[in-house]
C-alpha cells in the first residue's frame, strides 16, 4: 500500500505541476530582441520649413525652424512588401496650433536589421505618400483652403492610425474630431471625414457655439485595427470618455466599410492606470488583436510599457475584455548585443534591452512569434533613449512565446486556438486519473 502511495503522490505533484506551467508561460512570456533598426532623429524629407510655431523647450539644442520636412513621429506601420514598410508620422508636434506647415505623409521605409546574423541596423526612406484634399471633401476649413492642391496638415487632422483596405484605399483614424478619414492609395481625399457619433474632443472643427466635448485633448482613435476579410474596422479611443465614471475605461468600435457605418457594436477595454494611454490596436488573427497599453513616462521614469492580447469574444465577468500579456517592452533579452554599443548616456541597452520610449504607437504581427514595434519619437521634444538627444526613431522585432499562435483555430469560436489548450488539457486530464487511482488505492485491501 505504502509503494502505490507514493505512485500516487508522485503522479499528483507531476500533473499539478503541468498546469501551473502553462498557465505561467502566459503570465510571464520571455522576450527576445532579434533585430533593431535606427533611424536618426535628425531625418527630413522634401517639403516646407516646418516647426515656425514650435515653442516647447526641444531636446539636445535642436532648434526650430527646421528647413523641410521631419521624418519621424511615426504612429502607424503598414506591410508594403519586400522587407518594407508604409510608415505614418502623426499631425507633427502634437498640437493643432503648432502643426500647420507640417505636412500629413506616410513614407515607404526599408529597415536593414542588425539582427545576430549582421545586418546594418539603419533604415532607409523611399517615396513618400502626400494627404490632400483637390476635391474639397473636407467640409470645413484646412489650412491650405485655397490651394489648388489643398494639402493637408497637422492642424487639420491628427492621424494617429492607418489601415488599407482591400481595394488598396487607405482610412486613417484621427484625434481631432475623432474622424475615419478615407484616401485612394496616393493620399486623395475620397469623401467627407467620418465623425464618431455622439463623441467630440475640444479640437473638433464642428463643434456649435456652447456645445461641450465629451473627450480630452489627444484621447481620440490612437489605434484602428482592420479584420481579416478587409470588412471592418475597429478605432479605439486612446482615452476615456469625460462623462465616463470609469476612468479606466477604453471604448472599442465596429466599422462597417460596405455601409460606411458605426454599427452600434462597441467593446470595452479596461487599462491597469486611469492615466494610462492605448498606444495601438492591431489584428493578430480570427478575432484576436493586439493592444499597447502604456504610461505616459520616459527614460528612467518609465514604468509601464505592454503589450496584450485580447479576443472580442472574450470578457471577464465585469464585461471588460479579458487581457493577456504577451510583452512587456521594459525587459526584453538581448542575449546576442544586437542593441549595443549606444551613445554616451543612452539607457535601456544590451542585456535585458528596454523600449523607454514616451509613446510607442505601432505594433505589426510579422508571424512566427514575432512583432515589429516602432516608438513615436515626438521629434524634436522627447528623450526617452538619451536625456540629453532627442530619440531617434528605432524599429525593433521582438519574439515572444506567448502569442497565441494563427493557425487551427477552434471552429465556431473565434476563442483561444486548439493547440493553446491542448497542454492544459491534458493536464487535468491526467490530474483526474490521478484521483481516480488515488481513491482506488485508498480502497483496497
Amino acid at each position: 500500500m505504502r509503494g502505490h502511495a507514493r505512485i500516487v503522490v508522485v503522479l499528483l505533484i507531476a500533473a499539478v505541476a503541468a498546469l501551473p506551467a502553462s498557465v505561467a508561460l502566459a503570465q510571464q512570456p520571455e522576450a527576445t530582441l532579434e533585430g533593431r533598426a535606427v533611424l536618426p532623429a535628425d531625418t527630413f524629407a522634401e517639403g516646407p520649413p516646418s516647426g515656425t510655431k514650435l515653442e516647447e523647450e526641444t531636446k539636445g539644442g535642436r532648434t526650430p525652424p527646421f528647413e523641410s520636412q521631419p521624418v519621424g513621429g511615426i504612429s502607424a506601420v503598414l506591410e508594403a512588401g519586400n522587407g518594407e514598410f508604409q510608415a505614418m508620422p502623426d499631425n507633427g508636434f502634437g498640437k493643432k496650433g503648432n502643426s500647420s506647415d507640417f505636412q500629413l505623409r506616410t513614407y515607404r521605409i526599408s529597415p536593414d536589421f542588425e539582427t545576430a546574423n549582421g545586418g546594418s541596423g539603419e533604415i532607409s526612406v523611399g517615396e513618400f505618400v502626400q494627404l490632400r484634399d483637390p476635391n474639397g471633401y473636407v467640409p470645413f476649413e484646412i489650412t491650405n483652403e485655397d490651394s489648388e492642391d489643398r494639402l493637408l496638415t497637422g492642424a487639420d487632422f491628427d492621424v494617429e492610425a492607418v489601415r488599407r483596405d482591400p481595394r488598396g484605399d487607405l482610412w486613417f483614424g484621427e484625434e481631432f474630431g475623432p474622424f475615419l478619414l478615407h484616401t485612394d492609395a496616393t493620399g486623395r481625399v475620397l469623401e467627407a471625414p467620418i465623425p464618431l457619433p455622439n463623441v467630440k474632443s475640444p479640437e473638433n472643427p464642428t463643434l456649435e457655439t456652447g456645445e461641450e466635448p465629451n473627450l480630452a485633448t489627444s484621447k481620440g482613435f490612437e489605434g484602428m485595427a482592420i479584420s481579416e476579410d478587409g470588412t471592418t474596422l475597429y478605432p479605439m479611443l486612446e482615452g476615456a470618455l469625460e462623462d465616463d465614471q470609469e476612468a479606466s475605461r477604453r471604448y472599442v468600435y465596429e466599422f462597417d466599410l460596405g455601409s460606411k457605418s458605426y454599427t452600434g457594436e462597441r467593446w470595452q477595454y479596461r487599462v491597469e492606470a486611469p492615466d494610462n494611454s492605448i498606444g495601438d490596436f492591431t489584428a493578430l488573427g480570427g478575432s484576436r488583436f493586439l493592444v499597447i497599453e502604456r504610461d505616459n513616462e520616459q527614460g528612467e521614469e518609465a514604468g509601464f510599457k505592454k503589450v496584450y492580447e485580447v479576443d472580442l469574444g472574450s470578457t471577464n465577468t465585469g464585461g471588460f475584455l479579458a487581457k493577456r500579456e504577451v510583452l512587456d517592452l521594459l525587459s526584453i533579452r538581448d542575449p546576442y548585443r544586437i542593441s549595443e554599443p549606444g551613445r554616451e548616456g543612452d539607457i535601456g541597452l544590451g542585456d535585458p534591452f528596454s523600449f523607454p520610449f514616451q509613446t510607442i504607437e505601432s505594433v505589426l504581427p510579422l508571424g512566427d512569434g514575432r512583432l515589429l514595434l516602432l516608438n513615436d519619437n515626438n521629434y524634436p521634444l522627447s528623450a526617452g533613449r538619451n536625456p540629453d538627444q532627442p530619440d531617434d526613431t528605432e524599429a525593433i522585432i521582438v519574439r515572444t512565446g506567448a502569442l497565441s499562435p494563427s493557425p487551427t483555430e477552434m471552429p465556431g469560436t473565434g476563442g483561444p486556438p486548439l493547440l493553446v489548450l491542448i497542454g492544459p488539457v491534458l493536464a487535468i486530464v491526467g490530474a483526474a486519473w490521478v484521483i481516480v487511482l488515488a481513491v482506488a488505492v485508498r480502497r483496497s485491501p
